[in-house]
């Protein structure tokens, strides 16, 4: 018989489905998603906040809480409320990832809002330790946005279009490169690149905003006597104020969400509903439409996620630089505003937000301008192992910073934090295209789900750790041997070099392509 060409994949939109909705207004609109793309970057911005915005003040409501009883024991205490957050998204994340995948993206994303409006004002509302501890535990373990924003964030934009969505969408790191995670088949470098950059441009804006937030609002009374007395609600609740204006952007958020667009597949496996049908491809030979169509549906529960070394090996890495860095953020806080007899900066809350959105915003101008031009002349692995290797001497330089005093303190402390946060976010979103180009699509939530999991259990121990850390070292101000902070900054070099080697073979395995 002579062959014939019959069309192997068609794009088959059923009824009364979301997901085919979306991909029918994206196929049949060549148009920018202007829509969508302020969504995802505003839900981001509303994961990032709640997180950027504690750091500046964290110490002084440590402090105010009266629950250690020298100042060398704040840090200690600290860590944990830090780390509260972080273990709670760590045992939902795997959770919230199924919940997107089986019931779709929307629900997830306004409960994950919800749980910022309530627990975000409770933890501003803080009056003991363990209140503020449970309200942060309850706000990570029902704050389920990441992972489904991810799979979102690619779900409604074209990808022709990503690469546009990183100058239109301010670069959300996690979200744009989710597009590489979905379909690396269908984009080069560039387009991945973009995608990674949507997400990290709403993440980079939380690194403005956040810490601007909790270092100009903190204190009121304190800082604002005119307009806030000591006696009135904010004098009583002096952390309120920065938490309440998360808060409220949360609720404008979840206002916009009723018109948030669901993008998740619903289909009828055993009934073929009338719908559009739009030949894609020419196949080699013929093969039944409804197979091609429900491929995904019937492989995603044969696959194991855990043997997929690729995969498991660049989560794996992402893990041990997400310790470091959350690690490196918790210290720094509290070694700036520590006094200088114990080896800190004595800086104010509001020095430190000073500091903290100066580098944020120089981030933003680095991941819109710079870093896709380095990712292309050098790649993502070697990018990440150059910028790991640089953090190493610029870390161990930190400690000296303290015979520094004035204008040149001010200067060097920010061209220090500012070159830190450029070089963490190159190895961060390096280890991200690995992660992204390792998974199919049918897979991504899931692999999201683990990724955050392992994320967040590293990010747990990371503030936790480095608040022991930083309370027994600064009980050591005159020790032979690294004294004060130089032992707590020599221990993140070692995670630092300990995630450089895991950028090696035989450790991290690259994807087939």
């Amino acid at each position: 018989m002579a062959n014939t060409a019959v069309p192997l994949l068609e794009k088959v939109y059923f009824e009364n489905c979301p997901g085919c909705k979306q991909e029918k207004k994206k196929d049949t609109n060549p148009g920018i998603p202007y829509k969508e793309f302020a969504f995802v970057w505003m839900v981001t911005l509303c994961t990032a906040l709640p997180i950027s915005i504690l750091f500046p003040f964290l110490y002084f409501m440590i402090r105010d809480l009266h629950v250690a009883k020298r100042e060398e024991d704040i840090g200690f205490y600290a860590g944990f409320v830090g780390a509260s957050f972080m273990f709670g998204r760590a045992l939902t994340s795997a959770f919230w990832g199924l919940v997107a995948d089986r019931c779709g993206r929307k629900p997830v994303i306004v409960i994950g809002i919800c749980a910022v409006i309530i627990f975000n004002t409770l933890f501003g509302l803080s009056t003991t330790y363990w209140m503020a501890i449970t309200t942060r535990l309850l706000l990570g373990s029902l704050n389920g946005l990441l992972g489904p924003i991810k799979a979102y964030s690619i779900e409604v934009c074209r990808p022709e279009h990503q690469a546009l969505g990183l100058s239109l969408v301010i670069k959300f790191r996690i979200c744009c490169l989710i597009k590489y995670i979905l379909c690396p088949s269908q984009m080069h470098n560039s387009g991945t690149l973009a995608v990674s950059f949507q997400v990290s441009t709403a993440w980079g804006i939380g690194l403005i905003i956040g810490p601007a937030i909790g270092g100009f609002f903190a204190q009121p009374a304190e800082k604002y006597p005119n307009i806030f007395s000591q006696d009135s609600f904010f004098g009583r609740f002096p952390y309120f104020l920065p938490c309440f204006c998360v808060s409220l952007f949360a609720v404008g958020v979840f206002i916009l969400c009723f018109w948030l667009p669901e993008t998740l597949h619903r289909h009828n496996a055993n009934k073929m509903q009338d719908g559009t049908i739009e030949v894609l491809e020419a196949p080699s030979h013929g093969s039944g439409l409804k197979e091609n169509t429900n491929e995904c549906e019937e492989r995603a529960p044969t696959e194991n996620l855990f043997k997929n070394w690729p995969l498991m090996s660049s989560i794996i890495v992402y893990c041990v630089f997400s310790l470091h860095d959350m690690a490196y953020t918790e210290i720094f806080s509290l070694w700036a505003v520590s006094d200088k007899i114990y080896g800190g900066l004595s800086f104010s809350s509001q020095d430190v937000g000073e500091v903290l959105a100066i580098s944020g915003f120089s981030l933003l101008v680095y991941q819109l301008f710079l870093y896709p031009s380095l990712e292309k002349i050098l790649g993502p692995i070697t990018s990440s192992r150059v910028a790991s290797v640089l953090s190493i001497p610029l870390l161990a330089a930190f400690p000296f910073m303290t015979k520094l005093s004035g204008l040149g303190l001010s200067l060097i402390v920010n061209c220090a934090s500012l070159l830190k946060n450029i070089l963490s976010v190159t190895i961060i979103t390096g280890t991200f295209i690995l992660q992204n180009n390792a998974v199919p699509q049918h897979q991504r939530g899931a692999a999201n789900g683990i990724a955050m999991t392992g994320m967040s259990l590293f990010k747990t121990a990371a503030p936790a750790c480095a608040g022991i850390i930083f309370s027994w070292a600064q009980k050591r101000q005159y020790a032979s041997f690294l004294p004060g902070d130089q032992v707590v900054f020599f221990i993140l070099n070692v995670v630092e070099f300990i995630g450089l080697l895991l950028t090696f073979k035989p450790f991290l395995a690259l994807p087939n392509k």
